[in-house]
């Protein structure tokens, strides 16, 4: 049932390429309106080891963006409930579901050298920084990163740079900020998914679904874009790996 499963994917790429999708292992963090989406393509593009990290439940206000989160699955542990979601689109996936915040402080307790791809769906900006320190220092790895997917709703301005040359994304020109203040800056480049358009909410947020505060608006088909455009990143990575072998 499985390669009946990837018949597609295979015509498409050929064996060897799905092969190389199959054998490379992928952790995403960050299981939200943007890493949902990206795991879910990942997945039903070949790859077969993937580690989720997400400390966070299902809560009514993410039905509107995230992949798992629908009325069944409210308080449900998010990453347990992608988990889920994966086995059923291909039972041979092996899958760990890590119920974990990322930060400084837990960051030794993720072994990044043991994965392929390291994607970043994080939402908070210090722990998104500790991130992309960690990842861009750590050998034989490489990171994808989504910058601020909130307030925007035109899918067409979305775009992949590198990180540096991100314009119009405030999420972005806070993290330089802090690397620049810290003396600290990431060891390698990386690519991007950003958008520069910025939009304002219509009416002030009353939400708890946010430990930070003040939630911003959001909408499926601009995180779910941001998230496949992650995939893709890491797609077509093994693909140029491949045909340069």
């Amino acid at each position: 049932m499985t390669d009946s499963i990837f018949q597609r994917n295979r015509l498409l790429l050929g064996n060897k390429a799905i092969e190389a999708i199959g054998r490379a292992r992928v952790i995403v963090f960050g299981v939200g309106g943007v890493g949902s989406w990206c795991v879910e393509s990942l997945v039903r593009s070949g790859i077969k080891d993937i580690t989720l990290v997400d400390s966070d439940c299902v809560c009514i206000t993410n039905i509107n963006r995230q992949l798992m989160a629908t009325t069944a699955t409210v308080g449900r542990i998010k990453v347990d409930a992608m988990a889920e979601r994966i086995r059923e689109i291909s039972p041979d996936c092996n899958v760990t579901p890590i119920h974990r915040f990322y930060s400084e402080d837990t960051a030794t307790e993720f072994k990044l050298e043991n994965y392929d791809y390291v994607i970043d769906a994080i939402d908070s900006l210090r722990d998104k920084a500790a991130l992309i320190l960690h990842a861009t220092s750590t050998k034989g790895t490489k990171l994808f990163s989504s910058m601020g997917a909130a307030l925007k709703i035109n899918p067409l301005h979305i775009g992949v740079t590198e990180f540096w040359k991100v314009q119009g994304c405030p999420l972005a020109a806070s993290l330089r900020r802090m690397f620049k203040k810290n003396g600290t800056f990431p060891r390698r480049k990386f690519k991007c998914v950003y958008s520069p358009e910025l939009v304002r909410n219509h009416i002030e947020n009353n939400s708890d679904d946010m430990t930070s505060g003040r939630a911003n608006g959001s909408i499926a088909h601009v995180t779910a874009i941001f998230g496949l455009n992650l995939a893709a990143l890491v797609i077509q990575d093994i693909i140029d790996k491949t045909s340069r072998q």
